[in-house]
């Protein structure tokens, strides 16, 4: 045995003619641009497939003799010469408007790009790719931050009992599609970040998304304490000590890390609450350099906010006890000149409870300009969840609007489906709502049996990679030879087959098929219209619940009456769920409403031909028409949850064998299913015209992105003199406000006859404000069971008069009670600048008595 005193590395040498796949390498454009993706897998698809689609690592990897070869292939080097061309094309057109475009920073925990950059755990990180690639395409003058961890989120391994195992194996950053960002030293940029009783060095690393670039901080760098070189490990891994020196590394050095690159913002994006403190740090910058207070920074920095929230229950939201509070923060909060109670008070929903912890997300929406929730049901939902930031307003007024997600259709649509989509759609025609989409055409037109075949060459093709990969993944686990050829004939490329992928969490209700297995046990084994079923997903590790739920399909699947027809894949990723969407005919989703703030899956799953099977939660809720999929329950709130799980298990069972099944299975003489043809172009021609992020980042673009950067550089005009300006009336408004009352209100009596108009007054006692510095409305509505206004409708009044008590008079014409019974009515007052980026900000309410 002889042992080497060096080890070296042997790695291919690119031919000059073929140079161009480096650069096309380095530019995750190739994600959605199949010629670009096609060149390397044709240099070696079986590699291709083991890099997991890494073409920085295909290219490091494949054997020299190959790489000669193409370079030698006329026909190969045409193609590259063209990807190469189409990509610099692509990189140059920046329009004539470049200069004026807002600079927008878009932060994130997590970005789901591609498979083999595994930084990103499931649907928040997809989303957040998705959307740098549209603003890609869309040419935004957009930056993305977020932090590189060495060990992503984890590998899913099932034990052969179905357990679920974690990995973590090491992520190096020289085989992956990333570069240093380097400074105007020519070196990588590396920041200090001050942490108590330390300074903790970050790199900065680059990844070309199209014309985007995202820029990912690591903390892993030699010097650094052991604990702090661990702060980029692992996604939401540690505990509570870990994440808060994350979302500060994400946050504070975020903003850094743009500075350094010379590519500081107008608006800041926050995914989520991770990376709030961003706001604190825009607020420091502009108070050290534009010589403004705290009041006057953060008048200019909410104005250039925009949060967006996905978690729809408040005990999935981050907080923090206000020791770790104190401990990372105390030091920064003083140099921002604001105690602690002043401090603490812009995390917490009651700025008087001193236990109660500091909260992402209160402090998001306290700072940021504008927010929204990621569906319509969504943004109602966080209304009601976090309508006590603005105490004393309507649940619909509380200012958090909706932005619905989508899907970039050009990262998840089959080749084979793509000519269908061309000249979708548009910005200008962009009108968010389905009722005004206009159908494509195309789609209409196609033949059913092209459409058909099409489909049927999906499914086929899904089929064959779901044996190999279940194959692979029994001789993992040691199966026996009997075993693993018994995959090889898993599924069954004829059969109705549907798709269940996502996180395992208890609320998404993997198993609501479970609750009545012989039920699912016969519809399996149907003689003439069997079904199959494809599931994959991961729980997080520290969710025993969700493995055990994992565990219990897994051990369905190997029972005998279901072998080969329940399949359960490990390490769900988006390569797995890319085949997954591109080939099932129906995608299943079952979250318990109204939990799921959107879901971008089925989405997916629709635009690819595949038919829509769910509970009317998230994206479904507005999505859902009679024809284009199915609907499993109604929109009732319910108390009981098992009750609920119950009667929807019932329902999806009876859709199945009702509905779906013989939908599928009734075909014509030709041979072709012409009802279920019908829903396919009715789903595929309306829903991805709208549910796409396209459409999306464009209604953030036009909402909140463009009207935020005006806001910024009007507040920043004659060296922040309107900042100045707005500030110093907010701090004369929070002066005045005790002073601030509704004296009387004239006008209405105890009994109106329906639909008579009447003539409202109120006089109010403004203190030192004038008439002009406040807004005054009548709320009037029908009262509920218990005396409380239900629904009213919001009227405003007029300023009239001084009143005689040294008041002023506001007043209306022409209120109306349409609707017979008990009705209420009372006056609010709340401030109004027009120099405010939303209304309300300043959560001040007087009501009437």
């Amino acid at each position: 045995m002889i042992r080497p005193s060096r080890v070296f590395t042997v790695v291919p040498t690119i031919p000059p003619a073929l140079t161009a796949l480096e650069e096309l390498a380095y530019n995750l454009r190739w994600t959605w641009d199949h010629q670009t993706a096609g060149l390397f897998r044709r240099l070696d698809p079986a590699r291709w497939e083991a890099t997991n689609h890494n073409p920085v690592l295909l290219l490091r990897s494949t054997d020299q003799v190959r790489l000669d070869e193409a370079a030698r292939d006329p026909g190969y080097r045409r193609e590259l010469a063209g990807a190469a061309a189409e990509l610099a094309a692509y990189l140059d057109a920046d329009g004539p408007d470049a200069a004026t475009k807002p600079r927008i920073a878009y932060f994130s925990a997590e970005f789901g790009l591609a498979e083999c950059l595994p930084i990103y755990s499931g649907g928040l990180g997809v989303l957040s790719g998705d959307h740098l690639k549209s603003a890609s395409d869309l040419n935004l003058n957009l930056t993305a931050v977020s932090l590189f961890y060495k060990h992503g989120y984890f590998l899913q391994r099932l034990r052969p009992d179905g357990w679920q195992e974690e990995q973590y194996p090491e992520n190096d950053p020289a085989s992956l599609p990333m570069r240093p960002a380097l400074g105007a030293d020519g070196q990588q940029v590396v920041l200090t970040l001050k942490f108590p009783g330390r300074d903790v060095q970050v790199r900065v690393w680059h990844v070309a998304v199209g014309r985007i670039t995202l820029y990912l901080l690591d903390a892993d760098v030699e010097g650094n304490q052991p604990a702090d070189r661990a702060i980029t490990s692992r996604l939401y891994g540690g505990d509570r000590d870990m994440r808060i020196r994350q979302e500060l590394l994400l946050g504070i050095g975020g903003v850094r890390a743009l500075d350094a690159m010379g590519r500081r913002p107008e608006v800041c994006h926050m995914n989520e609450g991770h990376s709030s403190f961003l706001a604190l740090e825009r607020i420091s910058q502009l108070m050290a350099e534009g010589d403004l207070t705290f009041e006057e920074a953060r008048a200019i920095a909410s104005a250039g906010m925009v949060f967006t929230t996905h978690t729809p229950v408040a005990a999935g939201h981050d907080a923090f006890d206000p020791g770790t509070i104190d401990y990372y923060l105390g030091d920064y909060y003083r140099e921002l000149g604001l105690s602690r109670s002043e401090f603490m008070a812009l995390g917490r929903l009651n700025p008087a409870d001193e236990g109660e912890p500091f909260s992402m997300t209160i402090l998001a929406l306290r700072l940021a300009g504008r927010s929204n929730g990621v569906s319509i049901l969504h943004g109602g939902l966080s209304r009601r969840l976090w309508g006590g930031v603005w105490p004393g307003l309507a649940e619909e007024e509380v200012p958090t609007g909706s932005v619905t997600n989508g899907v970039h259709l050009r990262t998840w649509l089959a080749p084979d489906l793509a000519d269908l989509y061309e000249g979708m759609k548009s910005p200008d025609e962009w009108s968010g709502s389905l009722e005004s989409t206009e159908r494509l055409r195309a789609i209409d037109e196609a033949p059913a049996r092209d459409l058909w075949d099409r489909h049927e060459r999906l499914r086929d093709g899904l089929v064959h990679w779901v044996r190999a990969r279940l194959a692979s993944q029994l001789a993992r686990q040691n199966a026996g030879p009997a075993e693993v050829s018994r995959a090889v004939e898993a599924l069954d490329p004829k059969i109705l087959t549907i798709g269940f992928a996502r996180r395992f969490a208890e609320y998404k209700r993997a198993t609501l098929l479970l609750r009545d297995p012989d039920r699912l046990i016969r519809l399996v084994n149907a003689a003439e219209r069997p079904v199959q079923f494809i599931f994959a997903g991961k729980a997080h590790p520290s969710d025993n619940g969700g493995k055990e739920l994992l565990k219990y399909l897994v051990e369905l699947s190997k029972r005998d009456e279901v072998r080969g027809r329940i399949v359960v894949l490990e390490d769900y990723d988006i390569g797995v769920a890319r085949r997954m969407v591109q080939g099932v005919d129906v995608w299943l989703n079952t979250p318990r409403r109204p939990m799921e703030a959107s879901g971008t899956s089925g989405m997916k799953a629709v635009a690819n031909g595949a038919l829509h099977v769910g509970t009317l939660d998230g994206w479904w809720d507005e999505a859902y028409r009679a024809g284009i999929g199915w609907a499993i329950g109604d929109r009732r709130a319910y108390d009981d949850p098992n009750y609920q799980d119950e009667l929807e298990s019932v329902s999806l069972y009876d859709l199945l064998e009702r509905e779906v099944v013989p939908t599928f299975y009734d075909r014509d003489t030709a041979g072709l299913p012409q009802g279920w043809i019908s829903r396919m172009r009715a789903s595929m021609g309306g829903l991805p015209a709208v549910f796409n992020t396209d459409r999306m980042v464009h209604e953030y673009f036009t909402q909140c992105y463009e009207p935020a950067a005006l806001d910024v550089r009007r507040l920043s005009q004659h060296d922040f003199r309107p900042t100045r300006e707005v500030a110093a009336w907010v701090a004369r408004v929070y002066q005045e406000w005790p002073r601030v009352e509704v004296l009387r209100v004239q006008g209405l009596s105890d009994r109106v006859a329906a639909g008579t108009e009447l003539e409202v007054s109120a006089d109010v006692a403004l203190g030192g404000l004038n008439p002009d510095e406040v807004e005054v409305r009548l709320a009037c509505g029908l009262l509920d069971g218990e005396g409380i206004l239900s629904a009213p409708s919001l009227s405003p009044l007029s300023p009239l008069r001084p009143a005689p008590d040294g008041g002023h008079r506001f007043g209306m014409r022409g209120v109306k009670t349409e609707r017979s019974g008990r009705h209420g009515y009372a006056v609010r007052v709340t401030p109004r600048h027009p120099s405010l980026p939303m209304p309300y900000p300043l959560g001040l309410v007087r009501w009437s008595d």
